[in-house]
């Protein structure tokens, strides 16, 4: 199916320099606004179905979300730059064509991989019981507080597995290629000597002079860096389990009822050391050969029962547990369950210093000496009585937090013209602030939220002043607020900013004139290769690129160079402009090590650049057509 991909080991080895393996280098998871409004705007389709600036949106939001839980103090700003939101409409467009394969294909989950995949799940690990199962409430109370029922939460799992399987089935076919892995190795720790020599805009900032009309062209067309910041004073209340946890008491009377309740899991499970001799007897084995080998097992249990001191010299000599018998039959510290259930009966039944009789399990006869014991001590009440009163605050803060959620989402609501009856019934403070459409810089808590952000400016709320809907501002939080108060973003005059305007205009022409004085360079070294014999020589690779940039380095290793010297000129954006001379060029014998460390990765990054080429077929044949321009 995919032998196209398979066959062009060189596009394959290309994709895995200029797209995979730099990250090894460099690097090592709204409501309704109308048909016809600006949320509607079409900008993406997949297979003549549109995408929405509202799916962007929102798409952008869930990411950024998911983020700020993984990172709690995520500067959120970082992701409202223009590239990192170009990268979520990127990843909207790949869930719809992902979920136009699965359809067209008829994929499916069956209930028991459903179910293998979220027991696998490390968040739900410490809502185990002793018997393995999962405590089902706490389950309830994890996901509330994730904005999700069991029902959508399997959901959203099963669609999560569903489109893994689209592309997971070609990188997980990926044949790991020894000459393909041979070349990509060479290619990454290839090393090239170069002489390099910067323009940079500070070279030529006194050489330039913008004219008025300069400077007005220049505010002209870029009026956006121009204008003031739209800001909105708002008012809000925040529901929260912590908060309504610290105003919870819990008595001595509860705490113990509950410490007696839970005994158990306040015992230390008893564990106990034992020394054992094996005689081994295959469980298919013959009636004759099973008597001769318990004869031999209890020839040797009557010679440490009259010399139980000597069981140790006695187990290396003659048991046949290769394991134990260099440590005289030692086998340490075990608990119940680790041992079969005939040795773990018989030791659990011992006192210390006993030798049992012979006790038969599958591997043959056993003679177990009980060395030592420990464990199975009750911890004291007083000992874990703080911990049992913190474990009841959280159970009971989140029981009335999950039930209070839905009584502050109704109220603010319904009394949609002021917070006031919200934070009366549930004893909260209004707070204020003042904010912006994006989390503004080190905000934490729900101002950092870019749900409630996008309630706040939303219609309705600027124009008719009402409450927001109560949103999850973060793991049980919801947060209500409404506008005082809202200044729209303006044009400032250029008499106001037009010494800024006049700098950018200045460095705008200085950057011009570093790209024609490199590019002019760039000719002549060509022309003249001696030209940059009097600056240094360095060596550069993609493991160690001696602080060149990314993308100067890339550059660097991607010029082709069959002829030397050879040359490139590579335009650095505000950082100017740098011409290089590549004058030799190395690839170093790897050592065996290296090579098999490299190996897995190779194997990985083989494999993402095989899905990434089907995913690119995919896009052109589901029409996929992107109408925002990439930054």
């Amino acid at each position: 199916m995919f032998d196209f991909v398979r066959d062009n080991t060189r596009l394959m080895l290309g994709l895995l320099v200029l797209l995979i393996i730099p990250s090894f280098v460099f690097f090592g998871i709204e409501g309704y606004k109308g048909f016809n409004g600006p949320e509607n705007e079409k900008v993406a389709s997949v297979a003549g179905q549109k995408v929405t600036q509202a799916e962007w949106d929102a798409g952008h939001r869930q990411q950024l979300d998911n983020l700020r839980r993984q990172v709690p103090n995520l500067d959120a700003a970082l992701f409202e730059q223009p590239q990192a939101r170009y990268e979520s409409l990127e990843q909207v467009v790949r869930q719809r064509v992902l979920q136009a394969v699965v359809q067209k294909q008829h994929l499916a989950v069956s209930d028991a991989r459903l179910q293998r995949e979220i027991l696998s799940n490390p968040q739900l690990a410490s809502l185990r019981r002793p018997d393995g199962s999962i405590d089902l409430d706490a389950y309830r109370a994890l996901l509330s507080a994730q904005g999700y029922t069991p029902e959508s939460f399997e959901a959203a799992v099963r669609q999560d597995l569903l489109l893994r399987q689209v592309l997971g089935r070609v990188s997980e076919t990926t044949p790991q290629s020894k000459a393909v892995s041979e070349a990509a190795l060479k290619v990454i720790f290839q090393e090239r000597q170069i002489r390099l020599q910067r323009f940079q805009a500070s070279d030529h900032l006194a050489q330039v002079k913008p004219s008025d009309a300069d400077v007005q062209a220049y505010y002209e067309k870029n009026q956006s860096e121009f204008q003031t910041v739209e800001q909105a004073d708002i008012q809000y209340v925040v529901l929260d389990a912590a908060r309504l946890r610290e105003a919870l008491v819990v008595t001595a009377d509860e705490a113990r009822k509950f410490y007696q309740d839970n005994l158990a899991a306040y015992t230390k499970p008893e564990e106990r050391r034992a020394s054992h001799i094996l005689i081994k007897s295959d469980k298919a084995a013959g009636a004759d050969d099973k008597a001769k080998a318990r004869a031999r097992a209890q020839a040797v249990l009557e010679e440490v029962r009259k010399a139980p001191k000597r069981f140790a010299e006695v187990a290396k000599a003659k048991s046949e547990d290769p394991g134990s018998a260099v440590s005289g039959g030692d086998l340490d510290f075990f608990s119940r369950g680790a041992m079969v259930k005939g040795f773990e009966d018989a030791a659990f039944g011992m006192k210390q210093g006993d030798i049992s009789d012979l006790v038969e399990t599958e591997f043959g006869f056993h003679i177990i000496q009980l060395t030592d014991v420990r464990g199975g001590q009750q911890q004291p009440f007083e000992a874990v009585r703080a911990e049992i009163e913190t474990k009841l605050k959280q159970d009971l803060a989140q029981k009335r937090y999950t039930e209070a959620a839905e009584q502050f989402s109704n109220l603010v609501y319904e009394q949609s013209d002021s917070l006031q009856d919200a934070a009366d019934r549930f004893k909260l403070p209004v707070l204020k602030a003042t904010v912006t459409r994006n989390p503004a810089p080190g905000a934490q808590g729900p101002l950092a939220s870019s749900k409630l952000l996008t309630a706040v400016f939303s219609d309705d709320a600027l124009r008719n002043k009402r409450n927001t809907d109560a949103v999850e501002s973060g793991p049980n939080q919801l947060v209500a607020a409404r506008v005082v108060e809202h200044r729209p973003s303006v044009l400032k005059p250029l008499a106001e900013v037009k010494p800024l305007a006049l700098e950018k205009v200045r460095l705008e022409q200085a950057l011009a004139k570093a790209r024609e004085a490199g590019q002019a360079r760039l000719a002549a070294v060509k022309a003249q290769a001696s030209e940059l014999d009097k600056l240094p020589a360095f060596t550069v690779s993609r493991p160690q690129p001696m602080g060149l940039p990314r993308e100067l380095l890339d550059a660097v290793m991607r010029t082709e160079a069959r002829q030397l010297p050879a040359f490139t000129g590579v335009d650095l954006g505000v950082n100017g402009y740098a011409v290089v001379r590549i004058d030799a060029v190395r690839t170093p014998d790897l050592p065996a090590p290296t090579q098999a460390q490299w190996g897995p990765q190779l194997a990985q990054a083989y494999g993402a650049a095989e899905s990434q080429l089907y995913y690119e077929a995919l896009k052109k044949r589901l029409d996929v057509q992107i109408k925002v321009s990439k930054p």
